[in-house]
Formats: structure tokens, C-alpha cells, sequence
């Protein structure tokens, strides 16, 4: 038998194998790659104004699903219904709610209670309104004051944190300074009373963490600052429902391993939303700036990847787009100096939407 059979007969048994049923089960059936009831949700936030053009805007881009600010506690169920079924009509569904108007909980003031009342009549609310999440900030105050902006790239804007620049400000008139172990006190309290609604509402509840995640806020120690923080606010309370805002951003802002986080919570079943965005840190916890999503220090197609291994379902933030010339130039922005707006989105969509196309297929 010559060299030139024997390799003749090797390529085609090679090809034949290749084109075998069990070869071709291996291929991919169709691209792009399904997303479905066990893969995450791309979201922007949008007010409840978000008209019609808005959501056609939003459609354009691909992105079916948003967040934004719920209304004054207690919420009602008939406003709620209105706020979703206006959007649904136009192909957009609201995954997440923000509440807020507790803050005698966060302070200790006398009027908690009637707080807490009225923040489990709005989770009953949701419940019967059908919104999944409820998202909230357990401040006593947050140090935004340390926020500057940074030219990148092109000079695009970023937004960069220094602590020292607000470290030593006074607390403000009316909030005062409140220690860890005190709002750790309250935070017990108000979970025990909230936790048990929100599962019978079926309504997850999530904590978004300390950002920036400096060890004091105009005096006040941060209930959320560290990664151990974390865990003890959620053994708190040991539920799905006392879940949290998994922030890849701020995880290595302070100094941990955004991946390993990610797979510790949600082996616990406890990431409720996910902020997906990327920071270069100087120093982890004081001194870092948020960048575009393609160049920071976070991995953020491991991030991506880890979350379709867990099969997480529910929102994924793109957030803090950067200033673009194109959204300057018309004066839009956000709240954060050097933050963009509709054009920062439409590239953090694209860019969230290829690592989740590319983790589903890989």
C-alpha cells in the first residue's frame, strides 16, 4: 500500500467522521445562540416617563427589559400594573423596581415601623403586579462627593473616585453618623419583617452594595464596604429573597476576584440583579476609575460566563456608560461627572450582548 493511499484513506475517514451524526450534534443548530427562560436579560434603566420613541429606541438595539424608580412608598398595585402594561404593550417588560423612603429604618428614627409597613405593602404590591425584583440601597450616606471626571481614550469621559478629596467632610445636617454595628441592628429588623413578604410575593429583594466602597461616608461606617460585609448581611436573614445587586465593578473596586464572587452567591442563589461594568483600580477601595467595558481589569467575558453556567435569568445592567463625543456634543449625560448617555448605552448593549452570545456559545 503506497504513502499517498494511506493518506488519501486518512483524509477522507477524517472527513466522514467530521460529518457524522455525533459530530454534527457538537455544532451549534443556529446562530446566534437562543436566549431563553435560563439565561440573563439585558437591561438599561429608563424613567417611568419612557414614551413610545423610547421604546422603539430600545427595541432598535435589542434590549426588551428595564429598571427604573418606583414610586413614593406604599406602592399600589393598580399604578404598578399601569406603569408595566403601558410598556408591554410596546415590547418592553420592567424586571426591576427601585424603593426608597425608608430612611427612619437606615437612621433609627421613630418612625421604622411605620417605614417598614409601608415598604411590605409595596412588596405585597409587586407581587400582584407581577415585578420580579425589587432593588434598594441601605445608605446611611454615600460619599459621591469623591467623584471626578478623567479623560480616556479619544477623550472620552470616565469617572474616576479619590477618597482623599472627601474623606474628612462632616456629616450632613439631619443624618448624623451611625456606626456598623448599628445599622447592621436595623438592617436584622427590617429583613425579618420584609424577607418572609417578599416570599410569598415572590418578589426578590436586592441590596446593591456600598459604591464607592470607602470604609466611612461623611462619618458613617458602610454597611456593605467589603466582600465579608456581604456575607454577613445575608446570613442575616438566609433566603433567595435576601438577595443582593451582584456589581462585577464595584467586587474589584474592592480588591476581589469578580469571578469567585460571582460563583460564591450564586451557589447561594442569592444574585438578584447584576451591574455589569469595568474599573482600572489604583488602590481597592479609594482609588480607582470606571472605564469602557472592554478595558478595565474585570474579566468580563468570564463574568458573562459564569453567570450562563449558573444560569441566572434575571437582570444584567450594562451601567455608567462613558461620555462620547457624539452624546457631549448634544449635552447629554448622566449623574456621574465623565458619565455618557444614549450613545454610551447603545456601545455597552453591543459589547454586553456579544460576551452573552459568545459565553452561550462557547
Amino acid at each position: 500500500m503506497s504513502d499517498a493511499f494511506t493518506r488519501r484513506t486518512m483524509l477522507r475517514t477524517a472527513g466522514a467522521a467530521a460529518l457524522s451524526p455525533a459530530a454534527s450534534a457538537a455544532a451549534p443548530a443556529s446562530w446566534p445562540p437562543a436566549e431563553g427562560a435560563h439565561t440573563p436579560r439585558i437591561c438599561l434603566g429608563v424613567s417611568p416617563k419612557l414614551d413610545e420613541k423610547g421604546m422603539r429606541s430600545l427595541k432598535q438595539i435589542g434590549v426588551d427589559y428595564v429598571l427604573m424608580g418606583g414610586p413614593p412608598v406604599p406602592w399600589d398595585e393598580t399604578e404598578l400594573r399601569s406603569r408595566m402594561d403601558r410598556l408591554k404593550a410596546g415590547g418592553i417588560t420592567i424586571i426591576n423596581m427601585m424603593i426608597s423612603g425608608f430612611n427612619d429604618v437606615i437612621w433609627g428614627r421613630p418612625g421604622a415601623d411605620a417605614q417598614i409597613e409601608a415598604v411590605i405593602k409595596s412588596i405585597r404590591a409587586a407581587g400582584k403586579a407581577g415585578l420580579p425584583v425589587m432593588e434598594y440601597n441601605f445608605y446611611a450616606h454615600r460619599l459621591t462627593e469623591g467623584y471626578k471626571e478623567e479623560l480616556g481614550r479619544g477623550g472620552a469621559g470616565y469617572t474616576a473616585y479619590d477618597y482623599t478629596v472627601s474623606r474628612n467632610l462632616p456629616s450632613r445636617e439631619g443624618v448624623g453618623t451611625h456606626t456598623r454595628a448599628e445599622q447592621l441592628k436595623r438592617a436584622e429588623h427590617f429583613l425579618k419583617a420584609i424577607v418572609p413578604e417578599a416570599e410569598k410575593a415572590r418578589v426578590r429583594l436586592a441590596l446593591h452594595p456600598n459604591d464607592p466602597p470607602v470604609p466611612l461616608s461623611r462619618g458613617s461606617e458602610q454597611i456593605m464596604a467589603t466582600f465579608e460585609h456581604w456575607k454577613q448581611y445575608l446570613n442575616l436573614v438566609k433566603s433567595p429573597y435576601n438577595g443582593m445587586t451582584y456589581d462585577c465593578g464595584v467586587t474589584r473596586e474592592m480588591g476581589e476576584d469578580p469571578v469567585a464572587v460571582c460563583r460564591y452567591l450564586g451557589e447561594r442563589d442569592c444574585i438578584n440583579h447584576v451591574h455589569f461594568r469595568n474599573v482600572r483600580v489604583r488602590r481597592p477601595y479609594v482609588d480607582y476609575t470606571e472605564v469602557f467595558l472592554d478595558e478595565g481589569q474585570v474579566n468580563m467575558f468570564a463574568v458573562m460566563k459564569e453567570l450562563v453556567r449558573q444560569k441566572y435569568s434575571r437582570g444584567l445592567y450594562p451601567e455608567h456608560p462613558r461620555q462620547i463625543d457624539l452624546d457631549r456634543d448634544r449635552g447629554i449625560r448622566n449623574q456621574y461627572p465623565g458619565g455618557g448617555g444614549l450613545v454610551g448605552e447603545v456601545y455597552n448593549v453591543a459589547y454586553a450582548k456579544a460576551m452573552l452570545q459568545a459565553a452561550l456559545s462557547s
